[in-house]
């Protein structure tokens, strides 16, 4: 069995998406267009990895770096087709042997099998494509079979006949060669098409008179949607959201309200996780088994342990690990804190650069200080200490073990374990001083109105 290489064309900035942004790098499911294809992608282990990218688009190849840390990086410096395009990744290729695949950036819904299955045929028949059977074929390129079923051409619709137009199995355009056929047939490729442009699509003709057959793979025509505008990044939104919803549900997961809550593609639900109507998770949340996620919080980054309990209201940043049989409340928001097993932060606080002790209490109100303008530094809970409501601790500082912080307290010192910490000022009683300023009040409303 001989490798696979990937190359993966993401030139296009997509003007029709209005954005500074490149088109591959726009997010669906927690994830840019382009990560969702590398990592299809990357279950096949292919040995190279190619990115053909457009001049001035480094952010392209750095988010191709984060799943393929070794991937070779093409500028297409001038469009002129996918063949060009393909043409690009030759000298990143020049000594491999095998099976290379020909995917593009912005069809973040093909699947791994799929690619594995198209990979296969064509290392057994040296050339394969994947079409789908289109309920609207227009706009697409259209497979051309002869007698035998084998395909022989692909037809542009620009180039196409009214009766190849009539056709509904279409080119996805995604495409598995052997390598050496590759590079043989792609200088042959010419530009005399209404566009112009050198077609990759032209290799299966190509192949077809030099006697090689292309295989058939096929595939839902869903599952190579791509995506060219927002209303087409907003339908995709919505395919992966409804199958992680499922996904996360035949796990063992209950979603009170499944299409209110919406999920990233890392995101990682245990069994018997109860999730409320209008959750968000952001990407790399994991959710340990039983635990409760009440309606309308927001969770990134974070990890949930066994049996917490999370919301209303909450708001988990990355960084935040909260342990077992924890309380984050209604209103609270952690950032890069680890919240203790059984430790409770019920209502309308902030932890951020902190560590919370198991069955520590925080009050309500209470504000770790965690940044004085310039740095960020560590608040330091220990176990079994009682925070009091409206308690700002400024950081750095720790609480030992045990001890206890009256409420309105500004902590700027750290407390030993077992002590009771208190900056409360001493409270003045004057008795029946607001009976008289009640008076003297209604006195001088009274006179105004006789004037």
């Amino acid at each position: 069995m001989t490798g696979n290489a990937i190359v993966v064309l993401a030139a296009g900035k997509g003007t029709r998406m209005k954005s500074s942004l490149p088109k591959v790098l726009h997010r669906a499911g927690g994830r840019s267009l382009l990560g969702h294809v590398l990592h299809a992608a990357r279950q096949l282990a292919p040995d190279r990895a190619v990115i053909v990218a457009g001049p001035g688009m480094d952010a392209v190849s750095a988010e191709a770096r984060r799943i393929f840390p070794d991937v070779a990086v093409a500028t297409q410096e001038e469009r002129h087709g996918t063949a060009h395009a393909v043409s690009m990744a030759k000298s990143a290729l020049a000594d491999f042997r095998g099976t290379v695949l020909v995917l593009y950036g912005d069809v973040p819904l093909i699947a791994a099998e799929t690619l594995m299955r198209l990979a296969g045929l064509a290392e057994e028949e040296g050339m394969a494509v994947l079409g789908f059977e289109a309920q609207n074929p227009h706009g697409y390129g259209r497979l051309i079979r002869n007698a035998a079923g084998q395909v022989v051409a692909i037809r542009e619709e620009l180039d196409a006949s009214e009766g190849e137009r009539a056709l509904t199995l279409c080119n996805s355009g995604i495409i598995a060669i052997d390598a050496a056929l590759l590079w043989s047939l792609l200088p042959k490729i010419g530009n005399a098409n209404a566009k112009g442009e050198y077609y990759l699509t032209d290799l299966v003709a190509l192949a077809a008179a030099a006697g090689r057959p292309c295989a058939l793979a096929t595939c839902p025509e869903a599952e190579v949607s791509g995506v060219n505008d927002r209303t087409q990044l907003a339908e995709i939104e919505a395919r992966l959201q409804a199958a992680y919803r499922r996904l996360h549900m035949l796990n063992g997961a209950t979603l009170v309200a499944p299409d209110t809550v919406f999920f990233s593609a890392d995101t990682v639900l245990g069994q018997d996780v109860v999730v409320e109507p209008h959750v968000v998770f952001g990407p790399g949340v994991t959710v340990e088994d039983g635990v409760e996620i009440l309606a309308f919080s927001h969770l990134e980054g974070s990890r949930i342990g066994r049996g917490a309990r999370i919301g209303p209201y909450a708001r988990l940043r990355p960084g935040a690990e909260i342990g077992r049989e924890a309380h984050v409340g209604n209103f609270v928001e952690v950032k890069k804190a680890v919240i203790g097993e059984g430790a409770k932060a019920n209502h309308l606080s902030y932890i951020g650069d902190a560590r919370v002790g198991a069955k520590s209490n925080i009050g309500a109100g209470t504000i770790t200080c965690n940044y004085d303008g310039f740095e960020k530094h560590l608040t330091d809970i220990g176990e079994n200490v009682f925070v009091g409501s409206n308690t700002a601790l400024v950081a750095p500082v720790k609480v030992g073990d045990g001890a206890s912080i009256g409420a309105g307290s500004v902590i700027t010192r750290n407390v030993p374990a077992d002590a009771l910490a208190m900056t409360r000022a001493e409270l003045e009683l004057r008795e029946g001083w607001a009976a008289r300023y009640r008076d003297i009040k209604a006195a001088k409303k009274a006179a105004r109105k006789k004037v």
